[in-house]
């Protein structure tokens, strides 16, 4: 019997049914644990001089040393070194010493026949990871590897399996990698994507990784079994390798959980083995058999000594770290922002700017509002924040609506230009409240059904009129109007 016969009416074979996070039958949980492969920022490879870079032409960013050559020898890059400890530091690891091992494959991507990697003594164990939602991820391990080369087969799937033949290109053997094991404290596919986005975000700060998925420079898999609640039981895992965008992450989580509750409905147990996302038909594809540590015969490397950091060093390294992702949105939440917002700022690059303005005195929700909504621009980083502030104490002072503020702030991340001289050029003030509540009245007037649905209806006609109302007046002012003094006007008149 094939992975999808017989499985139960729940199992959705569709290509959205990632966008349904936590849909398995009651009495079932999911267990995640994820390896993130993240190529560090170095100029050079691990071991050799050749060229770390991405989109090179095929071939060309290699050295003797990467493609495995005799009478080479593997020379270790010290700022990758000093990268992993950054990494290791960052997610409260332990930072040890280290010996790099030969973990034996044959894979024509690799032309050594092995990878150079750490297997029993990594540099970097026993961290954590604090998610923004609260919850805290355990690190197992940080280790460092070179990365492999990238294999092209030529066919219809793009797999081995139905290739003509397959084109390998060795620009990619050697690039330094760091891979970070999580423990499988994941439960669900948004808490998966929450901690890969965290991640990411701490590897972009502290300048240890680009961070882009796009270009393979990070990578996850997934390693997912399903057990009842209740258990302590880790069961049969499989492994989704490769998994490219947080997107694909969260449904192919989710499709392979519900295929092992379906196996074990049905009375089979899941075979643990590797995986491969399907992006098109949203489901995940048998690879090969999982091997266990020992079918890799992982030994000592005899051509690299032991790495055995300094105390001084490791400590120069963490008074070097800049503020990490946790640290720079606590810092607005401190100033009166609301936690989410303060994580849109902090995502965007954008905190800085935000909490500048606020320390020069405009009002944090008002901050954090046109940071969400109206500052997702190129440029916006290089506004100025004094200028920022000054824009938001104008429209909180009433100086300017929230739809002049939003015009006076677009030419701003434009031109630079002071706010005040941009509304001045524009025309832009504040109608005197008397004037507004004149003309509230008279489209009122000229609209007695409208208002009597607003005064009389229920919640969602109230909204509606309320938002009839308000365009009318806007329309009336060319957007001069102050919508939330219009808001209170139809609210007091209404109470009459």
């Amino acid at each position: 019997m094939t992975v999808t016969e017989g499985l139960p009416s729940y199992f959705t074979h569709t290509s959205d049914v990632g966008h349904e996070p936590g849909l398995l039958p009651d009495g079932w949980e999911m267990i995640i644990g994820l390896e993130v492969h993240a190529e560090l920022a170095t100029e050079t490879k691990l071991f050799s001089p050749a060229r770390n870079e991405f989109g090179g032409e095929p071939n060309t960013n290699i050295h003797p040393v990467c493609l495995g050559l005799p009478g080479t020898l593997p020379v270790l890059n010290e700022k990758a070194v000093e990268l992993a400890i950054r990494i290791g530091l960052a997610l409260n690891c332990t930072v040890q010493r280290c010996v790099f091992a030969r973990k034996n494959y044959f894979y024509p991507d690799m032309p050594k026949d092995y990878q150079i990697s750490q297997y029993d003594l990594p540099i970097n164990v026993d961290g954590h990871l604090e998610l923004v939602s609260g919850a805290t991820i355990g690190i197992e391990r940080a280790h460092m590897e070179e990365d492999t080369g990238k294999s092209t087969h030529v066919g219809t799937s793009g797999r081995i399996h139905d290739a003509g033949y397959s084109l390998v290109d060795y620009n990619r053997a050697g690039v330094p990698l760091i891979e970070i094991v999580s423990r499988p404290d994941i439960r669900g596919p948004e808490q998966a994507k929450e901690y890969v986005e965290e991640l990411r975000a701490i590897l972009v700060a502290i300048g240890a990784s680009d961070g882009k998925m796009e270009e393979g420079s990070l990578r996850v898999d997934a390693n997912v079994s399903v057990r009842p609640v209740g258990s302590d039981q880790l069961r049969t895992r499989c492994e989704i390798k490769n998994v490219n965008s947080l997107r694909s992450l969260g449904r192919a989580v989710i499709y392979e959980a519900k295929r092992h509750v379906g196996l074990y409905d049905a009375g089979e147990t899941p075979r643990q083995e590797t995986r491969h996302w399907d992006e098109e038909d949203g489901r995940t594809r048998p690879g090969r058999s999982k091997e266990e540590a020992e079918d890799y015969r992982y030994f000592a490397d005899p051509d690299l000594v032991p790495v055995d950091p300094s105390p001084a060093w490791i400590e120069r390294i963490k008074a070097a770290l800049p503020p990490l992702p946790k640290q720079r949105r606590q810092a607005l939440i401190d100033r009166g922002a609301d936690p989410m917002a303060a994580a849109m700022a902090v995502e965007r690059e954008l905190d800085g700017l935000a909490l500048a303005a606020i320390e020069a005195g405009a009002d944090a929700e008002r901050v954090l509002t046109h940071v969400a909504n109206n500052l997702a621009v190129d440029g916006a980083a290089s506004l100025d924040a004094v200028h920022f502030a000054d824009l938001v104490k104008m429209e909180t002072g009433g100086a300017l609506t929230a739809t002049q503020a939003k015009q006076v702030l677009a030419e701003m991340v434009e031109s630079g230009n002071d706010p005040a001289a941009i509304a001045g050029s524009r025309g832009f003030e504040a109608m005197d409240t008397g004037e507004l509540e004149t003309l509230v009245d008279g489209i009122i007037a000229d609209n007695a059904d409208e208002w009597e649905r607003f005064v009389s209806g229920d919640d969602t006609a109230r909204r509606k009129m309320q938002g009839f109302f308000t365009g009318q007046v806007m329309k009336a002012t060319k957007g001069q109007a102050d919508g939330k003094v219009v808001n209170q006007l139809l609210m007091a008149k209404a109470a009459q």
